[in-house]
């Protein structure tokens, strides 16, 4: 027994064939905010073998609050989540591979990954990806977890393809609306009582002990108290697009086109080109310069205008901060970068 995992496999349903397992597992965490700093780092201290995170945003003095891998140099830096997340957990854990990837968390970027994951890890911010990896998921027959939290409240269920009910089953939909982290506010217990029931689910399936699972649906409000679970058994639907007996995996389609979208709880547009462009950061500098003050770093590059604030990733993505009318961001990305 090694020292460093000794109290992990002195726990029974680990032992040391489980912690055997789990250094020979991969885990795909999308999203490196909130939850997914928290369940990178358990994950890591528990010696798992691989760890991919992919994440498109940037660390920002709001994050620091919650998003525990991260520093206010993280922030001075506009570090992306990903990378500045590889970086702290590079020194808790040398022995674990870790894969940073900064980008749109898109069918066409995780079916590579998916196809070599034991388990992924939701730490998502909106619903349109939990689709996306809820067919990846049964595409692939990778479990996931699913997790959110906002204000005082959680919530989490483990699918399990070909077993459980899918998030297609019980949502039926996108949700459209709802309180968000900009409008409701989150307090840290929240997001760790999400994450530790997200990965005390993930050790269980890498220790391959699915008997211990939960198959509920579980949420919580910690502030008042509230603890509620709801089996799921039968929700599962053969009807269902997804999971059902003719999978058509329909959120896995996608339109070779410009793709805009308001980030959730955030005014901030997204502006994805349809074909990944890497953009010559010296040039782009000068050229903006005349717009406004920018800064930069090795993987993004900022300019703030009058009112807005307009960010480009290498992969071609824009963010532009201060609205969130898609038709003006679309005309300002024109004009800025057209």
């Amino acid at each position: 027994m090694t020292e460093r995992y000794s109290r992990q496999q002195l726990f029974q349903p680990v032992g040391n064939k489980g912690q055997q397992q789990i250094r020979s597992k991969h885990v795909l965490v999308v999203g490196a905010g909130a939850l997914g700093s928290a369940s990178a780092e358990a994950l890591v201290r528990a010696g798992i073998g691989k760890l991919t995170l992919v994440d498109r945003d940037y660390v920002e003095w709001s994050n620091l609050q919650r998003q525990q891998l991260y520093t206010e140099q993280d922030a001075q830096n506009k570090l992306p989540k990903a990378v500045a997340a590889k970086n702290r957990l590079r020194q808790i854990n040398t022995e674990v591979k870790i894969k940073a990837l900064v980008m749109d968390a898109q069918p066409a970027n995780l079916e590579s990954i998916v196809q070599t994951a034991d388990v992924i890890i939701d730490a998502t911010d909106n619903f349109d990806i939990r689709f996306i990896l809820n067919d990846l998921s049964h595409k692939y027959e990778v479990p996931w977890i699913y997790g959110s939290c906002v204000g005082s409240y959680g919530a989490t269920y483990t699918v399990i393809p070909n077993v459980t009910p899918c998030l297609h089953c019980i949502l039926k939909k996108v949700p459209v609306g709802g309180a968000t982290c900009e409008t409701a506010g989150i307090i840290s217990p929240a997001v760790q009582i999400v994450a530790a029931y997200q990965i005390t689910e993930a050790l269980k399936i890498l220790v391959e002990d699915l008997e211990a699972l939960r198959h509920t649906f579980l949420t919580f409000d910690v502030w008042n108290n509230q603890h509620a679970e709801f089996k799921t058994g039968k929700m599962k639907s053969d009807k269902c697009s997804s999971c059902g007996s003719t999978q058509t995996y329909p959120y896995l389609a996608y339109e070779n086109q410009l793709k805009t979208e308001v980030l959730c709880g955030r005014e901030t547009v997204q502006i994805r080109p349809s074909q990944r462009h890497l953009y010559n950061f010296d040039e782009l500098e000068k050229r903006l310069k005349k717009q406004g003050k920018v800064d930069r770093n090795p993987y993004l590059l900022s300019c703030q205008l009058p009112e807005q604030r307009f960010v480009i990733f290498q992969d071609g993505r824009v963010f532009i901060h201060g609205t969130n009318d898609i038709q003006f961001a679309r005309s300002l990305y024109y004009r800025l970068l057209g």
